[in-house]
């Protein structure tokens, strides 16, 4: 999710030294209606373009309209939350760019969503997104003010943060206006279906019990939101009937591996690194290989992107169809990207999707 890494990955990933992709021919399992590809710029949001994505997707499973929701709405109110938890916890909690899928959802729950032409996150338009400066700076008045022997944070202080907030982002607007009607942003979410007690977590690692929520122990998590625990087989069996029941869900992962690439439009896990970016054999995952990555910081939370389908390449290997947000040039399939099954397995940190799309099985063993 650190945008400097993901800039470095890409790099990376553009080595000479690697095959070319051209040589894979995918043929579609399932494929759900979602919105057009987006680029987050120069923002380390991928948080909130693949949660946004995700809910516009929901919206349109549901029967609802195609929309395009802002953002940045939503990153305005998650830098104003994760300021003052910053503050409450006298700078021992997590304060950057960076967060997680439930972040959407949880400033979706208090404050609803708008579209983007309410909200464009930006007081110049005409220019990309870049939050380098605003994280700095807010980053170093809570530092400061942290620094002074009685801090005592009052309410206005806490909204004079805001304020710097909303002077690189924009004020925040209290009305939507859709079909002739006026909503609140929160009553405009609710109308169009969206409950935050209509989507869980899930992620596999073996340090916590199976079927049982626990406080996943990335930096992002500032707000410790709980994920439920599911052993990797399980988990990944989830991911294909969610998307073979035509629903999307989003995921959290890794993506600092060699042969995770933009430009290929491919991830893959392969035994043989110098055969590139080539349909191949790729190594066996294990539940006891993912806890190795998780503990070494080998695989780490480091990209959010959201996953609305599967397909297959002519070996037979299947592929997880993923909507990334880093625009869609220099990359040969609009945007997106084919992830295989065993970089999946390898690399999910964890993963968010409505608790509808899960087999009566799986919702006995993790609600009972």
């Amino acid at each position: 999710m650190n945008l400097v890494k993901s800039l470095v990955l890409v790099v990376i990933c553009m080595s000479p030294l690697l095959v070319s992709a051209q040589d894979f021919k995918f043929k579609s399992l399932a494929e759900a209606k979602v919105t057009p590809v987006k680029s987050q710029d120069r923002t380390g949001t991928c948080w909130a373009y693949s949660t946004i994505s995700f809910i516009e997707a929901e919206i349109m499973k549901m029967g609802g309209p195609a929309l395009n929701l802002s953002e940045m709405f939503i990153v305005k109110h998650a830098y104003d939350a994760k300021a003052k938890q910053y503050v409450l916890l006298h700078g021992m909690g997590n304060f950057s760019q960076g967060g997680q899928a439930h972040d959407v959802t949880n400033v979706i729950d208090q404050f609803g969503f708008v579209p983007e032409e309410d909200y464009y996150g930006k007081i110049d338009t005409s220019k990309m997104h870049n939050h380098s400066e605003l994280a700095s700076v807010m980053k170093v008045m809570l530092d400061d003010f942290m620094e002074q022997k009685n801090a005592s944070p009052s309410a206005t202080w806490y909204s004079n943060i805001s304020s710097v907030s909303a002077n690189y982002l924009g004020e925040l607007p209290d009305q939507v206006q859709f079909n002739k009607r006026t909503y609140s942003p929160v009553e405009f979410a609710k109308a169009l279906g969206i409950e935050k007690d209509n989507y869980i977590e899930l992620s596999s690692y073996n340090h916590h019990p199976f079927y049982k929520l626990f406080d996943l122990e990335v930096p992002d998590n500032w707000s410790h939101d709980r994920y439920y625990n599911l052993p990797i087989d399980e988990l990944m069996k989830v991911m294909k009937e969610t998307l073979e029941a035509g629903y999307t869900f989003v995921w959290d992962g890794d993506v600092s591996e060699k042969f995770f690439s933009h430009k290929e439009g491919v991830a893959l896990l392969p035994i043989d690194d110098s055969l590139g970016f080539v349909p191949q054999k790729e190594q066996e995952v294990s539940q006891e290989g993912r806890q190795e990555a998780f503990y070494s910081w080998q695989a780490t939370d480091d990209h959010l992107m959201h996953i609305v389908g599967m397909a297959k390449d002519q070996n037979g290997t299947v592929y997880f169809k993923t909507k990334n947000s880093w625009g869609n040039k220099k990359n040969p399939y609009e945007g997106y990207l084919y992830m295989s099954e065993a970089y999946v397995r390898m690399n999910t940190v964890a993963i968010m999707l409505n608790k509808a799309s899960l087999s009566k099985e799986v919702s006995k063993k993790l609600f009972k």
